[in-house]
């Protein structure tokens, strides 16, 4: 039997790096349901320290997410965590543009943010490993 799964980020700022993500990938971010949300905390299931704005919205505090334009790919999902990032990632994401992009995708990604890390290659293949604005390695190859 095969699963479904989503891949999850812990991050500081969640919000802000789902918007990130969902720019460098071409992806949506996730509406949250605002009348949902007021509903939660009018009927004391949730309290007002559970919600902040983002850009003018009520949202859940702890976390956002992007989907695809395809709805068959995963979600991604960035949720709080109170510790800062102190190694390497042990799973990151391989962005995958192909040879002839590469190096525009690269440019594209420093000019919104990403860091470069260093470069590598295996036999004929060659990748670009960026660390995105809370310094979650992913490569572009």
């Amino acid at each position: 039997m095969a699963f479904d799964f989503q891949v999850t980020f812990d991050c500081a700022r969640p919000h802000e790096l789902a918007d990130w993500w969902a720019e460098a990938l071409g992806w949506q971010v996730e509406q949250q349901d605002e009348a949902f949300i007021q509903r939660m905390v009018e009927t004391g299931a949730a309290s007002e320290d559970d919600t902040t704005r983002h850009k003018g919205a009520l949202v859940w505090k702890v976390g956002a997410a992007i989907r695809s334009p395809d709805p068959d790919r995963p979600r991604v999902l960035f949720q709080h965590a109170p510790e800062a990032k102190t190694v390497k990632n042990r799973v990151h994401l391989d962005v995958r543009v192909g040879a002839e992009r590469r190096e525009a995708e690269v440019a594209r990604l420093l000019g919104i943010g990403a860091t470069e890390l260093w470069r590598a290659s295996q036999g004929p293949y060659e990748w670009a490993t960026l660390a995105d604005p809370e310094g979650n390695e992913f490569c572009v190859s």
